[in-house]
């Protein structure tokens, strides 16, 4: 497995609207938290822990809702939220 992210359950479901530079940020940090899953999680596919839950992490112009999964190698973002006064 390699680790990656994605929109759950589609990116037009969970972005659709969104402004393009908000996106670009949200799947920029992105990938900066899936480099940083694979470093913690080297096994990732033999974790034994419970998933962490969901999170948010603020981007320029608002912020999103991720979780990690290790055994999938997997982060989903489930919802994006720009700021409505940007």
């Amino acid at each position: 497995m390699t680790w990656r992210w994605e929109y759950e359950p589609d990116r037009e479901a969970v972005a659709d609207g969104a402004p393009a530079g908000f996106l670009a940020g949200v799947e920029k940090m992105a990938g900066e938290l899936v480099r940083a899953a694979e470093a913690l999680h080297l096994h990732g596919p033999s974790y034994q822990g419970a998933d962490e839950g969901a999170k948010h992490a603020f981007v320029a112009g608002g912020f999103f809702v991720y979780m990690i999964t290790p055994r999938s190698e997997l982060l989903t973002i489930w919802q994006v939220t720009p700021d409505p006064l940007s």
